[in-house]
């Protein structure tokens, strides 16, 4: 997946002729804090509302605000991890897409983000969820996979969790199966630590749980 395959059609871009008020009310109705400005189609860059509320001149032309971010944008051919980077780094609510050659094709929004990223980590799909708590030495991802599969069981998706001073990682298993006895039980037999397992009863709010810790990691 690459960020042309996630542009969504709903988003007009701001002419540099626009004003601060129209700024603020497309805003609004696109429910984002930023908007991409074009000038004959060309990216300068991506403006806030706090940028507007700065210049304290709603009816200011939005060309002549400064821009707080100026290089917000991605390029068409980018990965959606690539994305998914800048998006939490900026903290931003949507992410214009450019040519090569700097030509404004769209924007992604964090809706469509969302989506996606269910997606590829497979979340609509019946089965359960381990979490391993490992040391970063001791993560050998052919073992694990080995473990599973020896269940009769495939790996869906899998994310790793590092945390700050610590050699500890903590690793999110999404398998195929809903029962996850066996599974569990041969991780145990390898001395893995088991942190959590949700199934299927318990999937709804831990994907709830998951979705809102998602939504607070990207500042919404």
């Amino acid at each position: 997946m690459i960020a042309k395959q996630l542009i969504s059609d709903l988003i007009i871009p701001l002419d540099v002729a626009d004003s601060g008020a129209t700024a603020l009310g497309l805003m609004d109705e696109y429910h984002v804090t930023h908007l991409p400005i074009v000038k004959e189609m060309e990216y300068l860059g991506l403006i806030s509302d706090t940028d507007i509320f700065n210049l304290n001149n709603f009816y200011e032309p939005v060309g002549n605000h400064p821009l707080s971010l100026s290089h917000a944008y991605v390029r068409e051919d980018q990965h959606f991890y690539d994305v998914l980077r800048v998006f939490t780094s900026m903290k931003l609510t949507l992410l214009p897409v450019v040519t090569d050659k700097n030509i404004y094709t769209g924007s992604i929004t964090l809706p469509t983000l969302i989506r996606e990223f269910s997606n590829i980590s497979s979340i609509d799909s019946p089965g359960g969820i381990i979490i391993l708590e490992i040391n970063d030495k001791d993560y050998v991802l052919t073992e694990i996979a080995q473990i599973i599969e020896t269940n009769d069981a495939k790996l869906l998706s899998l994310f790793i969790t590092s945390f700050p001073d610590s050699t500890k990682l903590e690793v999110t298993l999404k398998l195929n199966r809903i029962d996850l006895g066996g599974v569990i039980q041969t991780f145990l037999r390898y001395n893995y630590i088991i942190k959590a397992t949700y199934t299927e009863d318990t999937d709804e709010e831990s994907l709830r749980d998951r979705y809102d810790s998602l939504m607070k990691y990207l500042n919404v």
